[in-house]
């Protein structure tokens, strides 16, 4: 039993999945994960099912699709029952497990099949009970889903992701070692605020920074927003200067975050501990301005595009330092986990394992991917979206607006091809594949022959007036 590979799941917040220096992004600076991925591989269109935390977490969690999972968009306070999970599975296996960092479960500090758990809130007890420290976590003065951006005021010793990883040394040491264990190092950053480590902010404020880009179907972002801006918004313009210093912490906090990578890495390696998976990811992505647009639950790449890193023990058969093209998502996980540690798969899990992918054998692959949030901030925000990482089509189920990108020439999605005559013959591909993809469903936004624009409430068969705009 102690001879199968230890699993080490690496969970970020609001990590955009261009966001790797190994893929030519021209500011990020991600050393260790380019190394890890150097060892194994990196999914360049892996993606989040329902752009935010509750619901990706959901299908993290279970191996479900968010339909099948029960949660559609973001919705706090909805219980967290589900009969077979990637922790219980792995317990079951005989595998110790714990989970360090955010977990969203409810009711809180549920474990979910973790053996083990420490939260933020554990983290926050420890703060402040350290000499000289009398303010809080958010004494910066920044909120939670802000566009502002500072310095931290904590230096970096005493930042929530050290002591998370501090927690997993603490672990790693205390182990059982007759088990093989796993390992969820859950982050909260870089979800704002974008208050990084003065010594890695530093690096990156005097950079030339590139500025948001601005599709030509995206004027209305700004031209519909409410001004002066409220400092959690999630449209709308905001000056230059701003946009570089949000832009600016932002890829300091990503390398700050890298450099906790690397260190979890020289702790796995110092320990002997070199037989295990690691995979590095995120819940969902940023937009960061794009569009005039800024937070996640939309189906655009920034914020539904996601890194996807993936390092295999040393003497498991597969291709190394490799980019695999083929369209993964966050319900492919647990099925990925469940292989690696020889344990039986449940027949309620939908992903599918990327082992097959890690060997290079492609042939019975999807063909492509499905994304949904229901309206989060806005009634009227809400989006269905198909891709196979050259075409991305995404339907608005209140509306009926359709959009239409060809991703292989418009990585950004600045050019809507819906409207475009030379493209009707694509669209019309697309469209039908979304009318299959959502006949049956409770909604009633599909009759299997055509799309049919409706409500969507957050939690499946739910109320749509539950929910809470902004």
């Amino acid at each position: 039993m102690a001879e199968r590979p230890n699993i080490v799941l690496i969970i970020t917040d609001h990590f955009r999945g261009d966001c790797l220096s190994r893929l030519g992004h021209p500011v990020v600076e991600t050393p260790h994960l380019d190394s890890i991925s150097q060892q194994g591989a990196v999914f360049t269109h892996a993606y989040t099912p329902c752009p935010s935390c509750v619901p990706a977490r959901r299908s993290l969690m279970t191996g479900q699709t968010p339909y099948s999972a029960g949660m559609v968009g973001y919705q706090e306070g909805k219980p967290w029952a589900y009969a077979h999970t990637m922790a219980g599975e792995l317990t079951r296996a005989g595998y110790q497990t714990i989970n360090i960092g955010k977990t969203h479960f409810t009711p809180r500090r549920l474990h979910l099949g973790f053996e083990q758990l420490i939260t933020p809130e554990d983290y926050e007890t420890w703060l402040a009970q350290q000499p000289g420290i009398d303010v809080e976590k958010f004494a910066h003065g920044v909120d939670g889903n802000s566009w502002m951006a500072r310095p931290n005021h904590l230096p970096e010793h005493l930042m929530e992701e050290t002591w998370f990883v501090s927690r997993a040394r603490d672990f790693l040491g205390k182990r059982d070692p007759t088990r093989p264990f796993f390992l969820c190092l859950s982050f909260n950053g870089p979800h704002p605020p974008w208050c990084p480590p003065q010594v890695y902010y530093d690096q990156f404020i005097t950079r030339e920074i590139p500025g948001p880009v601005v599709g030509d179907w995206a004027k209305r972002h700004h031209e519909e927003a409410e001004y002066p801006l409220d400092v959690n918004t999630w449209r709308g313009q905001i000056a230059d200067h701003l946009n570089d210093r949000a832009r600016a912490a932002y890829y300091a906090y990503l390398a700050y975050l890298d450099a906790q990578v690397g260190r979890m890495m020289r702790l796995l390696m110092r320990g002997g501990l070199r037989n295990t998976f690691l995979l590095f990811t995120s819940d969902h992505g940023e937009m960061l301005g794009d569009h005039h647009l800024w937070r996640k639950t939309y189906a655009y790449e920034a914020s539904a595009r996601v890194p996807f890193v993936v390092r295999p023990p040393g003497g498991m058969d597969v291709t190394r330092n490799v980019e695999i093209p083929q369209v993964v998502g966050w319900e492919d996980i647990m099925p990925t986990f469940l292989e690696v540690a020889g344990a039986e798969i449940p027949d309620s899990v939908e992903g599918k394992s990327v082992l097959p992918l890690l060997r290079g054998e492609t042939a019975s692959w999807r063909n492509f991917y499905h994304i949904e949030h229901s309206p989060c901030y806005h009634p009227e925000n809400a989006n269905q979206a198909l891709t196979d990482g050259s075409w991305k089509y995404i339907w608005n189920p209140i509306t009926g607006e359709e959009q239409l990108f060809y991703l292989s020439e418009d990585p950004e999605e600045c050019r809507d091809l819906a409207g475009d005559p030379g493209s009707s013959r694509i669209l019309g591909l697309w469209r039908d594949r979304m009318v299959q993809e959502l006949d049956g469903r409770v909604e009633g936004l599909s009759d299997g022959e055509k799309l049919i624009p409706g409500q969507v409430a957050a939690w499946v068969g739910g109320d749509v007036e539950d929910v809470h705009w902004g």
